[in-house]
């Protein structure tokens, strides 16, 4: 196995317990994530937070399984790419200064992670 491919498993294993620990969350508690469904999208917000749980929960699935590994980071790429939108909506509907300064800050967060999934998917060995 080269370093890259190393290196890819390395942050696709990373990419999974983040996903894990956020997917449960969304799915024990989430009425948390009100804040970060946008407003113009249709439907209930809980339905938006269950579905995005499950999605987490999914990626970080089928990154965690090295069969699965090539697939998880194309998928994990396209969510985090997906969620950006409700960041930047979270961001604009801050209600105080210390609240859209910490939504803004999270924005440049995503690049590293989509990054990383997108890394994960070109050099995940192949097994």
């Amino acid at each position: 196995m080269t370093t890259t491919a190393r290196t890819a498993d390395r942050t696709a294993l990373g990419l999974a317990a983040l996903l894990a620990g956020t997917g449960t969350l969304h799915l024990v508690d989430p009425h948390r994530f009100d804040p970060a469904v946008p407003t113009w999208l249709p439907g209930s917000r809980l339905g938006w937070e269950l579905v995005s749980g499950v999605a987490e929960l999914g990626c970080a699935a089928l990154l965690a399984l090295p069969r699965t590994r090539r697939l998880g980071g194309w998928a994990t790429a396209a969510l985090f790419v997906a969620v950006f939108p409700g960041n930047l909506d979270m961001a604009r509907r801050a209600r105080s200064p210390r609240g859209r300064a910490i939504t803004l800050a999270r924005l440049p967060l995503q690049l590293p992670l989509v990054v990383g999934a997108w890394r994960v998917a070109r050099h995940a060995s192949a097994r």
